[in-house]
């Protein structure tokens, strides 16, 4: 046998086997990247370069500053105040409370950029609230889990960074903008099946529409939804980078989450520093771990072969497209968001060129399937988080979210279909 196809048979199936023997995701890329090296021969010393070239980049520190502002801000007292302002918009519907959870993410997703904070922030005040309300837990922890994906697609997403990186040098400020338009639709459709279900079931309306509350929590959380002014418009803007913009956003969420909302004492900041070491080093070794996995799939030739082969089975553009979304997830159902897209983006990227998907759109078509991919089983993280907040168990859950799934694969055939969707932003104003 061709002593590269063996080599690339050991890289991508020794990660999934590892995978399956439930290796932690770091060991098992790092494993499988080193056999596959040792087989061709190749000096190991590259190993340890790979590893540092993998985090040897100045637009990756926005990540961890991103993943601090997040954590900060999601336990300084912000929750409660933007899930106000989702009742005074949309409270007044049939089925009241489920829109409020889904527009309550919209905003929480804005400064987060977590979909497990989300879940353990909005979602643990507004579970209780909606079963108090005669809401089914199990569809209001489903409405919880489904919406905290929206944080991924509208920024400032640390993941969105994490994806430009793998993309060889996307414009972040492009992907932030085009973030924006999918985020509000998806939105839109889980408000629709929550709207129907809700109907079916007999949910109750909240209070009528007021313009005067409307306005009193827009008041009340301009603090915290400022955050999204400051690091999305200086990105666009050029005032600086997602680095600086994220640094400054840090700085800001400690100043109003202490001295504005008072959420937090200076105890509680260390307490959730702490936090944000340990997501920061979790995240930071896998994207270190997975620069070495990049250069085996290069020296490989890895991505051209995906090219050919994808392009092998049919040249129908819209079956490519269809199996690309396949693919990813089904990668998305036993790997975590991170890995995917150091891994995915640069085999799958050339395929979706291929085929007229530019960098910014499947940057965006990549966030929606991870993010279906977190609460998918059996690795599902955001779902699990959602059972335990909730207290719901996993197969019920599951059960519950089956109109939600639809839903959310309506939406990512909406977004692969029809780029504009996308890049109506960017193309206006990144001009």
């Amino acid at each position: 046998m061709d002593p590269q196809i063996v080599a690339t048979l050991i890289l991508i199936g020794g990660l999934f086997l590892l995978i399956l023997l439930r290796f932690p995701i770091a060991y098992a890329i790092g494993i499988a990247s080193v056999l596959s090296l040792m087989y061709q021969g190749v000096n190991l010393m590259l190993v340890g370069q790979r590893i540092v070239m993998g985090i040897w980049s100045f637009s990756l520190m926005a990540v961890p500053f991103f993943i601090s502002m997040g954590t900060i801000m999601g336990k300084g007292g912000i929750a409660a105040r933007l899930i106000d302002l989702a009742n005074a918009c949309v409270g007044w519907m049939r089925g009241g409370m489920a829109m409020v959870n889904i527009v309550s993410s919209i905003f929480f997703g804005a400064i987060s950029g977590s979909a497990t904070a989300d879940v353990a922030s909005v979602g643990s005040i507004m579970i209780p609230v909606m079963e108090e309300q005669g809401y089914d837990r199990d569809f209001s922890t489903a409405v919880s889990i489904t919406s905290s994906i929206e944080g991924f697609l509208i920024p400032p997403s640390h993941n969105m960074v994490i994806y430009a990186t793998a993309a060889g040098g996307v414009s972040i400020g492009s992907l932030f903008l085009a973030g924006y338009l999918p985020g509000f639709l998806l939105a839109f459709c889980l408000m629709v099946c929550a709207y129907i279900i809700s109907v079916k079931r007999n949910y109750p309306k909240g209070d009528k529409f007021s313009l005067r509350e409307l306005f009193k929590h827009i008041v009340r959380s301009a603090w915290a939804l400022a955050a999204v002014f400051i690091v999305v418009g200086g990105v666009v803007g050029g005032v600086f980078t997602a680095t600086e913009s994220a640094a400054i956003a840090v700085i800001y969420s400690l100043f109003i989450s202490v001295y504005i909302y008072k959420g937090l004492d200076w105890k509680g900041v260390w307490k959730a520093l702490d936090d944000c070491i340990a997501t920061i080093s979790i995240v930071m070794i896998i994207i270190a771990i997975s620069g070495l996995f990049a250069f085996c799939l290069a020296l490989l030739d890895v991505p051209t072969i995906a090219v050919n082969a994808i392009v092998g089975l049919t040249d129908n553009p819209i079956l490519i497209k269809l199996l690309i979304n396949l693919i990813l997830l089904l990668l998305g159902t036993i790997m975590d968001m991170a890995p995917l897209l150091l891994i995915a983006t640069p085999i799958l990227l050339p395929v979706a060129n291929s085929v007229g998907i530019c960098s910014i759109q499947f940057g965006i078509i990549m966030m929606l399937n991870c993010g279906i991919g977190l609460i998918t089983p059996p690795v599902g993280t955001v779902l699990f988080v959602g059972s335990a907040v909730g207290k719901v168990p996993v197969e019920r859950l599951v059960r519950a979210t089956l109109p939600f799934y639809l839903t959310m694969f309506v939406a990512l055939m909406l977004l692969t279909f029809f780029p504009s969707i996308s890049m109506f932003l960017p193309n206006l104003i990144m001009r």
